[in-house]
This record gives structure tokens, C-alpha cells and sequence, in this order.
């Protein structure tokens, strides 16, 4: 009895899907049956024991719906078209019916119901919608986050100028939001939120597609036929410039390509806001960092008079333990080759083992992936800010900073090791180690 109930019900719901799509609101209290001839399409149901046609199952299911309506059940919900609707018996549904037992009846759910007519009437995806709930700093360079809705208030925090948080409440003209580390209110006339925000999120937001399988290929074309442009490892995140049918055009050191979505998650990027704790912290470390290079610079003649051989080449060892140190100690290398999945500065390397292996010179471990490089080390706002020995984030793709706008890193199998401009890709993060 059970397969005949889910066999009809997924016959109903075909029809409605269909009938939805060419402009028809279909309803389980409607006349379903005058509506399939127009479409060309037999409207006799068969079950195991007996054919049923669509104008008795609208008349028993008229009787479902009075009778469902009368216990306090759920009521008989549209389907709209794209959407998905919970079908069962009403053997399942309606236990608190009358008597006698109403089979063959088609029953949606109250609460999806309503949420597909929400979805139908705004056009929204589900994410979009989610876009609703940002608040969205627009201003110049940043808005104070204090922790009372006054400007009496003391500051928690910033939140700087498109970067986002989560709304909490509204109260006289203050959002009250949760941002990274920080929680507390900022002045509404500073910020966007609700339906203004859904847009402006997309601007301001990085579209990030993580990989999910080992070895993921990247296509010059959005065909599984389509030349290898470059190979990616699982977890890696990279940069989406548009989404296509089953496919997403992402950026990688080769240049762009594309992925099949069944072998990457898809996520929206915000920028979040930053505590005074987080900000006196940053700052002290870029003092002692630009102290640091200094003194590093008045020492460079002295830390390469020490210096080993490798492969009929010498390289002078690591000195010191500051950035400028593994700047210094890292450009040796350029030259040598790139090795997807290496992690020798000789033999070859990738961009992320590259990184790790330089680093580990200085007793310091390293994932041996770009990604996970975006959440090592301390957070550098602004590559006007970067030191020599930073790691530079890309979609894809790490490098370590060295000072004039420069950057070393593994390019690709073609380049090998070398020295680019940092800005040549647009960058993801930038991370301090010392």
C-alpha cells in the first residue's frame, strides 16, 4: 500500500511542477484534471489493483483537505516550480481524520508551503536570503563599534569600511551585530542592511569554491573534454570570477579556468570586524617588524657569510629568526624548479611547499597548503603593510613577500622559482609569522 501511495503522489507532483512552470498555480484543491488535457498528458493514475483518475483523486482530496482542516492538521499547500515538498499518505498525515480512511491523497507540508511561496515571491536564493540578516559598514574608512547603542558608549571594536556582521537587534537607529571577535552596536546611518545589503553583499563579498576531491583539474574550458590548465589539492580555495551551468571560472597561477561544481563547495567571504584588543596587537607587531628589518638590513653582509652547497650551487644558510631573514634566505632559490606536490627548495617545489620548507629553516611548521596558510601567523591589513618574510595569499596559490612590492614564490612547472610584482593577482590574505 505504502509504494502505491509515493508512485501516485510523485505522478501528482510531476504534474504540478510541470503545470507551475508553464504559468499555473497548482493547488490540491484544484481541478487538476481539467488542467493535464490542455497539456497533452493521460490524467488516469495506475495503482497495483485499479486505475485512478485525477478527477476522483481531486475529489478525495478535497474530502482530505475538509477533513484535515476540521482536526487542526496541516492544510493542502501550492508547489511551486524548482522546489521541493514533503508527500506523504495521509495514512501518515492526517491520523486526527474522521472514520473512514482517505487514501491516494497528496498532503505538503504547512511550513514548506510557505517558505516556496516566500522563495517564489523574492527570487532569492537561500544564501541571498541570508544576505538579509549582514550588516554592511559603508563609510569612508571604518565605523567604531561600542557597546551600548550611544556614541557615549566605549569602543569594542572597528568595522571597517565593507566589512560585514551579523544582525542582532535594532534599537534607536544602533545595530546591535557580532563580528569576528566583536560584539556591539554601530550607527545605522554608517551601514546597509536587509534588502539593501543582498546586493551590496555580492560586492563586497569574495565567491570562494573549496575543493573537495585529491587532485582536482582545472580546464581551460567548461568541458570534461576541454585541455588541463593546471592541477589543484583538495581543500585549496580558490577565487570564483562566474558560475555557469554545473561549471564555475576560478583563478589559479595559470591562469583562469574552470571546475566542475561536483568536485568544489561554493561560500560567500566577508570581511569582519576587528577588536581594539586585535588592533593594538596588530600594531605592535608591525613596529617590531619594521624594527626588525632595520636591523636585519645593517646585518645583511654578516648573515651570508655563512653558506652551504647544493646541486653545484651555494646557498648561505638561514640567520636570525625575522622576516627579513626568511626574505633574504628564500630568494636564494629563484631558478630552481616548480614540482606540484615538492617540498624540496632544490629539487622542486609547489607554491605551498615552497613556503613550509623555507619556514621550516627557521623552526617553524607550516601546512603544506595554501589554504590553511590563510589562517596562520598574525593578520596584516593591506599590502602597504606588508614586511619582508609575510606570506602573501592568493586564490590557489602562496608566496612569501620580499620587500618593494615584490614577492618569491613556485609559479608554475614553466617558471619554476621567481620574483613577481605581490600585486599581480588580486590577494586574498596577508599573513605575519615574525
Amino acid at each position: 500500500m505504502k509504494s502505491r501511495y509515493v508512485r501516485i503522489a510523485a505522478c501528482a507532483m510531476a504534474a504540478a511542477l510541470g503545470f507551475t512552470g508553464a504559468g499555473f498555480d497548482v493547488n490540491a484543491s484544484n481541478n487538476v484534471a481539467t488542467v493535464l488535457p490542455s497539456s497533452g498528458i493521460d490524467y488516469s493514475l495506475q495503482s497495483e489493483d485499479k486505475s485512478t483518475s485525477l478527477s476522483s483523486l481531486q475529489e478525495e482530496s478535497e474530502k482530505a483537505a475538509a477533513a484535515n482542516e476540521e482536526a487542526g492538521g496541516m492544510s493542502i499547500g501550492s508547489v511551486q516550480v524548482g522546489s521541493y515538498a514533503e508527500i506523504a499518505s495521509t495514512e501518515d498525515t492526517v491520523s486526527a481524520a474522521p472514520s473512514k480512511k482517505i487514501e491516494d491523497t497528496v498532503v505538503f507540508s504547512k511550513g514548506y508551503t510557505e517558505d516556496l511561496k516566500k522563495a517564489a515571491n523574492t527570487g532569492l536564493s537561500e544564501e541571498e536570503e541570508s544576505f538579509k540578516n549582514l550588516v554592511i559598514a559603508k563609510v569612508n574608512d571604518y565605523v567604531n563599534v561600542r557597546d551600548i547603542p550611544s556614541e557615549d558608549g566605549s569602543i569594542v571594536g572597528k568595522l571597517y569600511n565593507k566589512s560585514v556582521g551579523n544582525f542582532i537587534e535594532e534599537k534607536d537607529g544602533w545595530y546591535k551585530i557580532s563580528s569576528g571577535s566583536v560584539e556591539g552596536y554601530v550607527k545605522g546611518e554608517f551601514c546597509v542592511t536587509g534588502d539593501e545589503a543582498v546586493d551590496y553583499a555580492k560586492e563586497v563579498g569574495t565567491r570562494i569554491a573549496t575543493v573537495t576531491t585529491t587532485t582536482l583539474k582545472v580546464r581551460e574550458q567548461p568541458d570534461l573534454d576541454a585541455a588541463v590548465l593546471g592541477l589543484v589539492p583538495i581543500e585549496d580555495e580558490l577565487i570564483v570570477t562566474e558560475e555557469l551551468d554545473g561549471w564555475v571560472k576560478v583563478n589559479i597561477e595559470e591562469g583562469d579556468g574552470y571546475v566542475s561544481m561536483d568536485y568544489v563547495t561554493l561560500s560567500t567571504e566577508f570581511v569582519k570586524a576587528e577588536s581594539i584588543a586585535e588592533e593594538e596587537a596588530r600594531l605592535a607587531k608591525e613596529e617590531a617588524s619594521r624594527k626588525a628589518a632595520k636591523e636585519a638590513a645593517s646585518k645583511k653582509a654578516a648573515s651570508n657569510s655563512s653558506s652551504s652547497s647544493s646541486g653545484g650551487k651555494t646557498y648561505a644558510s638561514p640567520m636570525g629568526s625575522t622576516g627579513a631573514d626568511v626574505a633574504n634566505f628564500a630568494v636564494q632559490f629563484v631558478g630552481n624548479p616548480y614540482v606540484y606536490g615538492g617540498t624540496s627548495l632544490t629539487n622542486g617545489a609547489d607554491c605551498s611547499g615552497f613556503v613550509m620548507s623555507v619556514y621550516s629553516n627557521f623552526g617553524v611548521s607550516l601546512p603544506h597548503s595554501s589554504a590553511a596558510d590563510r589562517n596562520v601567523g598574525a593578520t596584516v591589513n593591506g599590502i602597504e603593510n606588508a614586511q619582508p618574510g609575510d606570506i602573501i595569499c592568493y586564490s590557489g596559490h602562496v608566496a612569501i613577500y620580499v620587500g618593494n612590492g615584490q614577492i618569491v614564490h613556485a609559479s608554475t612547472s614553466k617558471t619554476g622559482i621567481i620574483v613577481s610584482s605581490a600585486t599581480y593577482r588580486s590577494i586574498l590574505s596577508i599573513r605575519r609569522i615574525f
